[in-house]
């Protein structure tokens, strides 16, 4: 093995090139095994966390559109068939904003009330033996901020909406962002000098038959800290987000919680309908000024085409047990979530510690010879330390951790 790059040695070696070059692919796979070992439950209380919360939001928003078409299925029959229509159009876009999408609460709330207002009017403010026209149903639609058949209630459901949808549609995308970092960092790429240091420190005492010898506990860490020197600057961006994510759990309970508002959704509806119905002769007269008489056209108006019985027993079940659960499993959550406030910052000391140094006093690999032990200064964690590393040169920060770090700053923020 006289033409070997890293394991070279004054003694007799056992390698060639060839060896050399695949105990370098077997170095960087073992450290990427350790990573992503070392972060496997904690990606799993994340990823099973965040489906089981979205499994929860999706329950919510079923429930809480079953409660509103029932509302107009016991009370206002007639209109029933065309107002769930509208019910079912709004929850969808509660489901699209809770899941990602760009739309605005403001906007689909608005839309709600517009196009339910042509309906209330045709069946309880002005209910005529034919129904209204399509042209005469938008002209109604288009005034309805106008003339505010419903009061304020729109406005008040705006902002209840606005608030507890945007903080649990937050927390569900940060939840997934987290996952986002832990794969970025389980995968790192290494550089050309890492990936030497981890074949000199792994793989070339097998090259002069040490294949028993570990690696002193200093010179493991100097190398792996160098290696991992990236990962280290996402510790004080992942402690950040943990205080942001355990602040935002606080925030979605109480008067603000996403159950509290969905499920009295259908509350804030029945009094939007009663005011328009008491206050019915004045609407009248306001909507004949600004649209003119009703155009009609002949009834078609079925009953209620909704089946209520389906799934309510087993989402009322859901539903007692959903809020004191949904807060106590966001606690607990946020608990565990906790005990991992420093896993970026002792990631390395992990590493070393648990699978790959030797233990204090017995003889170990300096990275040429078995020693008692190491002689070397061993340099701390994170980038600015790697300047005085003598085992790894390192050259500044990996863009995809810088990228990962950004996204990090942006959901602090959010």
């Amino acid at each position: 093995g006289v033409d070997l790059q890293v394991c070279t040695s004054k003694n007799p070696t056992c390698c060639t090139k060839k060896m050399e070059e695949r105990y370098q692919t077997a170095a960087k796979q073992d450290i990427q095994q350790v990573l992503q070992t070392s972060s496997a439950t904690l990606k799993f209380l994340i990823s099973w966390n965040a489906a089981a919360f979205q499994e929860t939001f999706e329950m919510l928003i079923r429930l809480a559109e079953n409660y509103t078409s029932t509302l107009f299925c016991n009370a206002y029959r007639t209109m029933a068939a065309e107002a769930t229509v509208r019910v079912q159009e709004f929850f969808t876009d509660v489901g699209l904003f809770l899941f990602g999408t760009e739309v605005g609460t403001e906007e689909f709330v608005n839309r709600f009330f517009d196009t339910l207002f042509p309906v209330v009017y045709n069946h309880v403010i002005n209910p005529g033996p034919t129904d209204i026209s399509l042209e005469y149903a938008e002209c109604l639609q288009v005034a309805r901020r106008d003339i505010r058949p419903f009061g304020n209630i729109p406005k008040k459901a705006i902002g209840q909406m606005g608030k507890s949808l945007l903080a649990s549609r937050t927390f569900l995308q940060a939840l997934n962002l987290g996952i986002e970092v832990i794969n970025t960092t389980d995968h790192l790429h290494f550089s050309k000098a890492c990936s030497r240091a981890l074949l000199r420190m792994q793989y070339c005492p097998h090259c002069q038959g040490l294949t028993l010898s570990k690696p002193c506990m200093g010179y493991c860490l100097n190398t792996m800290r160098g290696c991992l020197a990236d990962i280290a600057e996402v510790d004080l961006h992942w402690r950040g987000y943990i205080q942001s994510l355990e602040e935002l759990s606080g925030a979605l309970s109480g008067a603000h919680s996403i159950e509290h508002v969905l499920l009295n959704f259908h509350s804030l509806v029945r009094d939007a309908l009663i005011q328009a119905r008491i206050n019915g002769p004045e609407l009248s007269e306001q909507v004949s000024k600004i649209c003119g008489p009703p155009v009609r056209k002949p009834k078609q108006s079925p009953g209620c085409s909704f089946d209520q019985n389906k799934d309510n027993q087993g989402l009322k079940v859901f539903y007692r047990h959903s809020e004191e659960t949904f807060a106590n499993r966001r606690k607990e959550f946020i608990s565990h979530l906790r005990l991992y406030r420093a896993f970026y910052s002792g990631l390395a000391d992990q590493l070393c510690g648990n699978e790959l140094a030797a233990a204090d006093g017995l003889p170990c690999w300096n990275g040429e010879d078995v020693v008692r032990s190491y002689t070397h200064r061993v340099v701390g964690s994170g980038i600015k330390a790697q300047s005085a590393n003598p085992e790894v040169q390192v050259k500044g920060t990996d863009p995809v951790i810088s990228q990962i770090i950004d996204k990090l700053k942006h959901v602090i923020q959010v």
